[in-house]
């Protein structure tokens, strides 16, 4: 079946036909910002032709329901504010039917901001380490956790995560089912998932509610985003949820991409299937180097502690040959591909990798990072940051109890968490990484003594 872009079709009917623009945005499709912004002609307000994405009644309304079909969810809603906007409504529905959620300690920062808004107490857990990756929790210990306190809503888990990893849905699902909870996934990186043979590792699969991070792996415009609920049960939540949290002026290029990026690769198999290849022959062509055991073939993560070279000059390099990856965390290197990747990009990929691995001046530059640090819990998260609380410079803050989250961006993941005692390893991962949040020129928020 070819399914019609019904957003980017009923923008491009009348493209030019508002030939005086009396209403926002305030650029009017003219001038200067005409010719820097070539989407400038479809970018719309609320009118009588364009439908409303706060009501949607025409092509935003025919566009939601198709993509519904497409992922499998009883209702899918179009935001234009990321994945975020969507941590933030599954957390307000879970908020309805406990005080608690299982949150894993690899969750995104939203998911943490969102806990504390709507003052939900993190139940945080600690997944297995594999290669200097935190794993997901096992689905044991969910029910260990789930049987015991009556307070938790669910669980809500990233899946799958930067690395790849995909956690065990089916696990998870069978758990909360069996214990009348319900399984949130911060899907904002597997939008693609749902192309897999059988939907493998796709969240809509199990999740009661997901939301998709349409633009990171699809071809859709940053911020490009569903927001997905299966369980009949959650939707009247879910909907209020969406009016709160989605803004009341979203961008119309970006609510026609998502739709358009759904649709692509459903429309186009061929294309995805050819790009699946180029990426197996890719890594097939790279003797010698090693790639992170990822469950998602579009996260490729090259471990630079096996090559004994450092991340840092490695990614110099790259980006000197005008290639940019997605991270670098002190071990590896993140390429994030996507359907979309072309084999040309893949080839100048394959020769720069392997003209830094052959490179003798670089042998023997990785030093290594700190582990994953564990932490002792001595107060709850939301309890701490409810305290007197002062900042103190971070390499003086071993044996405090940490009172603001702290962790480094990307992937903004927490090192410390509110509540937790930081440590000596937390302390060396802070210094040390490039960009980060929850530090305040050099220091650390901590409960008072």
């Amino acid at each position: 079946m070819q399914y019609k872009y019904e957003i980017l079709t009923q923008l491009n009917k009348y493209k030019g036909k508002d030939k005086v623009r009396l209403h926002m945005p305030g650029h009017k499709n003219s001038g200067d910002f005409r010719s820097h912004f070539p989407v400038a002609g479809i970018d719309f307000t609320e009118l009588d032709f364009s439908d409303d994405l706060n009501c949607p009644s025409g092509a935003i309304k025919r566009a939601q329901d198709d993509l519904a079909v497409i992922v499998g969810a009883k209702k899918a809603f179009i935001t234009t504010d990321g994945s975020t906007s969507g941590v933030m409504s599954m957390l307000f529905v879970a908020s309805r039917f406990g005080s608690k959620i299982i949150v894993p300690r690899s969750s995104h920062k939203s998911v943490f901001n969102a806990c504390r808004l709507f003052n939900v107490e993190p139940v945080i857990v600690q997944g297995a380490e594999s290669e200097g990756v935190l794993l997901p929790p096992s689905a044991e210990l969910i029910e260990k956790l789930v049987v015991n306190d009556r307070n938790i809503a669910g669980i809500i888990v990233a899946s799958p995560d930067y690395y790849g990893n995909i956690a065990p849905l089916a696990e998870y699902a069978e758990v909360m089912r069996k214990y009348e909870r319900f399984l949130f996934v911060d899907g904002a990186h597997g939008a693609h998932l749902f192309l897999e043979e059988g939907r493998k590792g796709y969240a809509g699969e199990f999740a009661d509610m997901w939301v998709d991070g349409v633009h990171k792996s699809l071809p859709a415009l940053t911020q490009g985003a569903l927001i997905c609920v299966k369980n009949p049960a959650l939707l009247q939540y879910a909907e209020q949820a969406v009016s709160i949290f989605r803004t009341t002026s979203p961008s119309y290029p970006v609510m026609a991409s998502v739709e358009y990026a759904v649709k692509y690769f459903v429309n186009n198999p061929k294309l995805l299937s050819a790009a699946k290849v180029a990426v197996q022959e890719f890594k097939g062509d790279l003797q010698g180097i090693t790639f992170y055991p990822s469950g998602d073939w579009t996260k490729l993560a090259v471990d630079f502690k096996a090559l004994g070279i450092s991340p840092s000059e490695a990614q110099t390099l790259l980006e000197k040959k005008g290639i940019y990856p997605e991270l670098n965390d002190g071990r590896y290197i993140l390429f994030y591909l996507s359907p979309s990747v072309e084999a040309g990009q893949l080839a100048a990929l394959k020769n720069a990798l392997l003209s830094i691995a052959s490179n003798k001046k670089l042998k023997g530059t990785y030093k290594g990072r700190a582990p994953i640090p564990t932490a002792e819990r001595t107060y709850s998260f939301l309890y701490s940051l409810k305290s007197k609380s002062e900042y103190v410079p971070l390499k003086e803050a071993a044996g405090r109890m940490c009172a603001e989250n702290a962790g480094i961006t990307p992937p903004c993941l927490p090192v410390v968490i509110a509540g937790e005692i930081i440590t000596p390893q937390a302390i060396e991962l802070l210094s040390k990484a490039g960009k980060t949040f929850g530090l305040v020129n050099g220091g650390i928020k901590v409960v008072k003594k």
